[in-house]
């Protein structure tokens, strides 16, 4: 069984190579430029022809028959357990002792909280892992968010501006330990608050205002966390608040909201430790490019599960015509594949004359209007009303393109080497 499997995902995989080289070629073929068309058409075709020499060489050979010459010897078994002789013994071994919360490792940034714990000093009981819980941000039951060895755990996708309660418990094999004492942590309100009158979307020049939300003035942030933890929360009542009339873009991309509204800053850059391996990132994280031609995903740092956030990704570099995607993802995305391919991503993919929405790999809302070097796409999501939407420069693209969201969703762009792409959060 072991060996089929493994012969199916291998197959899995080149199929779906073989497939996004079709795929591309389709595209290609599509191409209006005739300049741009011979420009890779050379080497496609030199790709298409190792493709399909290569198809056939092992790959589909079955590794297994379904022939299997078993002669089971049961003799020696039978002859050792009439030989069993069994003897009761107790041993005494106690529970791990609750384990201390180190406050002065624990803080939180954004909507992101790390914790930290270790075992009393005193303590000689062995300990196999550690139980880490979380309640809801809103006083209801705990939640298990980590289970493992390691003593540090940062939890992403909490709602801002929101109390939890922490506490922690070790096991062994005799058993589970008493919680340690419960730490109540505060989730940032996006860095900081203003009461103002803004545009919507934020211009680019806002003051910066990121900082730190430790639980005391002598808390820091750790560069690494051993345990990582992805929690998604549904039940908390707490709202994000803005002004009833704050709507989307409108179609000259201006704003509709009048008045004063309550708006709260978060900022992300783009993660390497989720990434596909092609991607290449400078300028701290905030542009990426791509050495491959296929099309590779990169995500934010930060998810979302609720409220009202938009940020900008900006062209800043645009050679022969790729087909950018930029959109929101869950976490297990598929990396190696345009962004919307798969069911745990919404995107639209734009070229230089036109964009379509995709996800689950269905492609929709066909609209004129394309982005170049310098250009700017906008993404809005909207998890008060479930709502995605794009626009680029500033002018909405096409209609609402997504509706009834819900969960943790993370920033997300899939490109090839043939673009650049620089976040504004």
């Amino acid at each position: 069984l072991q060996v089929v499997r493994d012969q199916i995902s291998h197959c899995t995989v080149k199929l779906r190579q073989t497939t996004g080289l079709m795929e591309y070629c389709l595209e290609v073929i599509k191409e209006n430029d005739p300049s741009g068309f011979l420009q890779i058409s050379d080497a496609l075709i030199r790709r298409v022809h190792l493709t399909e020499d290569q198809w056939g060489k092992g790959t589909l050979t079955p590794r297994m028959t379904t022939d299997f010459d078993l002669n089971l010897d049961n003799a020696p078994l039978l002859q050792s357990i009439h030989q069993l002789d069994f003897v009761q013994m107790k041993v005494s071994s106690p529970v791990p002792a609750p384990p201390i919360l180190q406050l002065e490792e624990c803080c939180t940034h954004n909507n992101s909280a790390t914790l930290s714990w270790k075992q009393p000093p005193l303590s000689t009981v062995q300990v196999e892992g550690y139980i880490l819980e979380l309640d809801d941000g809103n006083g209801g039951q705990f939640r298990e968010v980590y289970v493992g060895k390691e003593t540090m755990c940062t939890v992403d996708g909490l709602h801002f501006n929101s109390t939890y309660s922490a506490r922690v418990k070790a096991f062994n094999k005799t058993g589970v330990s008493p919680y340690s004492k419960t730490l109540v942590l505060q989730t940032s309100e996006d860095t900081q608050s203003e009461e103002q009158t803004l545009p919507f979307p934020v211009p680019l020049e806002r003051s910066q205002l990121r900082r730190m939300s430790p639980f005391s003035s002598t808390l820091n942030l750790q560069p690494s966390f051993p345990g990582r933890s992805y929690f998604e929360l549904r039940s908390s009542a707490h709202q994000l608040s803005l002004h009833s009339s704050l709507q989307s873009l409108n179609s000259a991309g201006e704003p509709r909201a009048s008045g004063i509204f309550l708006l709260v800053f978060a900022w992300f850059s783009f993660d390497p430790s989720s990434a596909h391996a092609d991607i290449i990132f400078s300028n701290d994280n905030l542009t990426v490019t791509c050495n491959s031609y296929d099309d590779r995903v990169v995500l934010g740092k930060t998810g979302f599960s609720k409220g009202l956030h938009y940020w900008e990704l900006s062209i800043d570099r645009y050679d022969n015509h790729p087909d950018p995607a930029f959109g929101v993802a869950r976490i297990d995305v598929l990396k190696d594949a345009m962004l919307g391919k798969d069911d745990k991503a919404w995107a639209m993919y734009v070229d230089n004359n036109r964009s379509w929405f995709m996800h689950n790999n269905s492609h929709t809302n066909r609209t004129e209007g394309g982005i170049t070097k310098g250009a700017t796409v906008g993404v809005l999501l909207d998890l008060t009303r479930r709502t995605l939407t794009f626009s680029i420069n500033e002018d909405q693209q096409g209609p609402v393109a997504f509706e009834n969201l819900e969960g943790l969703f993370f920033p997300a762009v899939s490109l090839n080497r043939n673009v650049q792409v620089g976040a504004r959060t």
